[in-house]
């Protein structure tokens, strides 16, 4: 850092450790390849640098945003040098501190700028553009997490649409935007939705430290996944994709300190709501994920294993989530207690699976018979303040998956093989008259595959 970089420069660099200013103020050269005869960064040099990890049009957002940097100013100016000109070494200094080292409103110009991808400098930008942009950013994510082998034991090849969940999560972000009436965005909206929207500056950071292979060694490459372990991928078909786990991950409770385990799929274990009950009593906190239908896909988080009892059980860390059509999660609101809700074998109580809302009213049902449930919810269920989940308030499943999430309960001394068994070999008057009724015991042979799983 020389003595004739401007006051901007200088106090963008001050944020940086010394070791690491050495670092920051060698981008530019390293970038140029030590040739003396360029003075300027071309667009071209930037997609040979970020090619295998961001779109074309991603690399021109980032091309023109750090065109329109001003050096002498707070903020991008439209006075500032254009497209043609490339991008001089203190542009790109002011660029990498802002998205490394920035403060919302330092971050809110640049975004405004990408999200309009065109040169100059506009005044606002509508929602659809920053969900564009979004987009451009989320799929290079993805793509930084499977080119540099970050996907933690998740196979994208298995699991769902990967393009959808983009715009499911761009969509989603979006959302939290405080548009003006006429659907558009200034400099302040975008500011206040960096603020409390953390993955927005999260995200740019990542694309620019990886894109532009900023090594500074205060900064490791953020966990976007969880780890996951014990699932049987040959013959899976994730209701989950990347960009949603992503997004749900967060929300959980000390959301990264256990792996993931996959303990029921109907794809793997077939339709039975005994099997699906030892995989969510047996394994601690789990996340039960529904696809009916009519194609949504919704589910809930219990924050404990949970109980086989006529009561509610569970705590306010519970909550529901919606992941297709839209991409959202719905906390306790404190006006009950009816978190969780699993029982079977009653004549005078419901028999099944619920969360949040009232008997016979549920937010999220699962009848125990396996196949039927609902989302009851006018306008809101009272538990978690969702809508109605499913496509039709009473739905029919279509597949159905049971993911531990947490520690597994450890069992008293000397009931760790009790632990293990289904119902119906615990209780024999239960397997006699399921046999009288001529249901299928499906929980034949489950134990097997359960011990394959552990």
């Amino acid at each position: 850092m020389g003595n004739s970089d401007s006051v901007m420069v200088q106090k963008r660099m001050a944020r940086f450790r010394p070791e690491e200013r050495t670092t920051i103020d060698g981008v530019f050269d390293r970038l140029l390849g030590g040739s003396r005869a360029e003075k300027t960064l071309q667009l071209e040099t930037l997609q040979t640098s970020m090619g295998d990890l961001a779109s074309d049009t991603m690399v021109k957002r980032i091309y023109r945003c750090m065109c329109s940097i001003d050096p002498g100013q707070a903020a991008p100016s439209a006075s500032a040098k254009e497209g043609t000109a490339g991008v001089d070494r203190e542009q790109l200094i002011v660029f990498l501190a802002d998205t490394l080292r920035g403060t919302a409103e330092e971050r809110a110009p640049l975004v405004l700028v990408m999200s309009h991808n065109a040169e100059g400098v506009p005044d606002v930008v509508t929602c659809e553009q920053v969900a564009a942009f979004l987009e451009d950013l989320i799929s290079a994510i993805v793509q930084i997490l499977t080119k540099r082998g970050r996907l933690q034991g998740w196979k994208p090849e298995q699991m769902g649409d990967t393009q959808l969940g983009i715009k499911l999560l761009a969509e989603q972000m979006c959302s939290e935007l405080k548009a003006s009436d006429q659907g558009t965005c200034d400099v302040s909206c975008l500011e206040d939705w960096i603020f409390r929207v953390s993955q927005v500056s999260l995200y740019l950071e990542i694309l620019v430290a990886e894109g532009l292979n900023v090594s500074l060694g205060s900064w490791t490459a953020p966990t976007l996944l969880p780890l996951c372990k014990e699932t049987h991928w040959k013959d899976l078909k994730c209701l989950l994709d990347i960009p949603t786990l992503m997004f749900l991950a967060p929300q959980l409770p000390d959301s990264y300190s256990t792996p993931w385990r996959l303990v029921f799929s109907t794809h793997l274990h077939g339709e039975s709501f005994t099997k699906m009950v030892s995989g969510l009593t047996h394994h601690g906190p789990t996340v039960l994920l529904i696809k009916d239908t009519k194609g949504h896909v919704f589910g809930g988080f219990a924050s404990q294993a949970w109980e086989m009892k006529p009561q509610f059980q569970g705590d306010s860390r519970c909550f529901l989530f919606s992941v297709f059509p839209t991409l959202r999660v719905y906390t306790a609101t404190g006006y009950n207690e009816h978190f969780m809700y699993l029982n079977q074998h009653q004549q005078t109580m419901p028999n099944g699976l619920g969360m949040g809302g009232q008997h016979d009213y549920f937010g999220l049902w699962l009848d125990c018979d396996f196949g039927q449930g609902h989302s009851r919810a006018r306008p809101k269920c009272t538990t978690y303040g969702s809508p109605q989940l499913s496509g039709e308030e009473d739905f029919t499943l279509d597949s159905v998956e049971v993911w531990a999430v947490g520690k597994p309960p450890q069992p008293p001394e000397g009931e760790e093989e009790d632990s293990k068994k289904s119902i119906l070999n615990v209780d024999p008057e239960v397997q006699a008259m399921m046999e009288l009724t001529g249901k299928t015991l499906h929980s034949e042979g489950f134990n097997e595959l359960e011990e394959d799983f552990d």
